[in-house]
């Protein structure tokens, strides 16, 4: 999707999945299940997966047209879950993550 670029990123720890084959809810919206898109978060009843849509709020793309494109599968609270969830993860794990080429580097004053 998009223009193409992603940014990688090396994660530094891992963490240990909660694979025991058992479906949970993530939120109101939001699930996984192993049987389900192998397992990544998805959007509730579908097989819609909730990264292809956290790219599509990246990309500036309106909610409406979101939900449009999807056909109504999804609605905009789900949307909303989707990006705060997002933004809990990334507080909560920002950390474990690092891009190279925009590490910064103490200079001498």
């Amino acid at each position: 999707m998009g223009n193409g670029k992603t940014l990688k990123f090396k994660r530094k720890n891992t963490l240990k999945s909660r694979n025991d084959g058992k479906a949970r809810f993530v939120g109101r919206y939001v699930v996984t299940d192993p049987d389900i898109c192998h397992g990544k978060p998805t959007f509730r009843g579908t097989r819609i997966m909730v990264v292809h849509v956290l790219e599509q709020v990246a990309e500036g793309m309106s909610w409406d047209a979101i939900v449009r494109e999807w056909r109504g599968s999804i609605g905009k609270e789900a949307i909303a879950e989707a990006v705060r969830l997002s933004a809990q993860a990334f507080l909560e794990h920002a950390q474990e993550y690092t891009a190279p080429e925009y590490t910064l580097q103490r200079v001498a004053a």
